[in-house]
């Protein structure tokens, strides 16, 4: 998802980029300005309350706006992502902020700071005092509003900045120019955007093969749970010593090893683009694990595939698998076999229906030739880039 939140003082013109923004980006839009107006328009005791407050120029409490805005995410899809327009205004609503995406499994992306001089904007919000009607466009509470966005809302951009995501914005000039180095700033976050993606799918399916050939095309990093575990036995390590047999019966490790490999090799190679995942998550618990991996580098996964193969299928490309120098233990024994591809359909498929209910899932045919099952796979996957990028 691209979560933004436009930044600025009132008149800095967020809410016409905004409009602007959400139509290019496909985003949900969400202004507390307006959130609160539809409020005061209806006359609820909500916006009656927020009327007194706003007419003179102050600040809404936080739990009166944390209430609209968990309102208008249950009401909207989101599926791209949202457009936060007026909020955060304060450092406490930055951590806010945190939470409430938190709760999507999602974070910000950016917030981008339209910078405007002081004159410029208190010239701007009195030539539209003269059309709007607004109670909040006159000069004494302008100068009101800029003060209180001095005061409350300034320190906003040091919580971004230690983040990195603070990108200040030339606000001054025709619309569309102001527009052109929005979007530009914004294609450039999202080249930074990690895209991970998690291949699924039962033994023989396919899997190493195509999430190699992914890595290489997309500029991804590859980690397979298998080969890393594989390694450990080959250099006789402590964990290669206690997951030996258990791979070799053709058993899941234990999460606790698993996690220490995954998280170690994370680590390593940080600086890529994003992973291909094989082999991990295999169950429920192993896809909340990788969520929380990923999220203390302010990620998450961002796709799943599942390759589907007839069970005939699989057993067939084990078994031609196991006459060669790639052979697994697990491989050279059909009962071995069924046992793998019964440990995946009892534990395993349940994740793709964790990654579907989050509009990250896509199912595919596994049939055919190498070539055919990755220009299939490539199609999926460059579909679900372009929605996160």
């Amino acid at each position: 998802m691209l979560n933004i939140a436009l930044f600025g003082p009132p008149g800095a013109g967020k809410g016409t980029q905004s409009a602007l923004l959400i139509e290019k980006y496909k985003l949900t839009y969400i202004s507390t300005g307006d959130l609160l107006r539809n409020e005061i328009a209806e006359g609820s005791e909500l916006g009656k309350i927020a009327s007194d407050i706003i007419d003179r120029g102050q600040l809404v409490s936080d739990e009166m706006i944390v209430e609209l805005i968990e309102k208008r995410i249950m009401l909207s899809s989101a599926n791209n992502g949202i457009l936060f327009d007026g909020f955060p205004r304060t450092l406490v609503q930055a951590y806010i902020l945190e939470g409430l995406l938190l709760k999507m499994n999602t974070s910000l992306a950016c917030m981008l700071s339209l910078e405007v001089p002081r004159e410029e904007l208190v010239a701007r919000l009195l030539e539209r005092g003269k059309s709007s009607g607004r109670s909040d466009d006159t000069a004494e509470v302008i100068e009101f509003r800029l003060e209180e966005y001095e005061n409350k809302t300034k320190p906003v951009i040091e919580f971004y900045k230690f983040r990195n995501k603070y990108i200040p914005i030339d606000g001054v000039g025709l619309i569309p120019e102001v527009f052109k180095r929005l979007t530009e700033s914004v294609d450039r976050t999202l080249q930074n955007v990690w895209f991970n993606l998690v291949l699924t799918g039962a033994p023989g399916s396919g899997k190493g093969t195509q999430g190699r050939l992914l890595a290489k095309k997309y500029n991804l990093y590859y980690i397979s749970t298998g080969s890393l575990l594989r390694k450990e036995v080959k250099a006789n390590t402590e964990i290669g010593q206690q997951v030996k047999a258990v791979m070799d019966r053709g058993d899941l490790v234990s999460d606790e090893i698993v996690i220490q490999l995954i998280e170690r090799e994370i680590n390593l190679h940080n600086g890529v683009r994003g992973f291909v995942f094989k082999g991990f998550p295999r169950t429920v618990v192993q896809a909340y694990i990788l969520d929380g991996l990923l999220r203390r580098l302010d990620s998450s996964v961002s796709f799943c595939v599942e390759l589907n193969a007839s069970t005939l299928e699989s057993v067939k490309r084990l078994s031609n698998r196991a006459k060669t120098s790639n052979a697994r233990a697990y491989d050279l024994n059909t009962d071995l076999i069924i046992h793998r591809l019964e440990e995946y359909n009892e534990k395993t498929g349940a994740v793709g229906n964790f990654y579907d209910r989050q509009n990250k899932f896509a199912s595919l045919d596994a049939s055919g030739d190498e070539q055919t099952v990755f220009q299939r796979l490539c199609d999926k996957v460059e579909k679900a880039m372009r929605i996160l990028r």
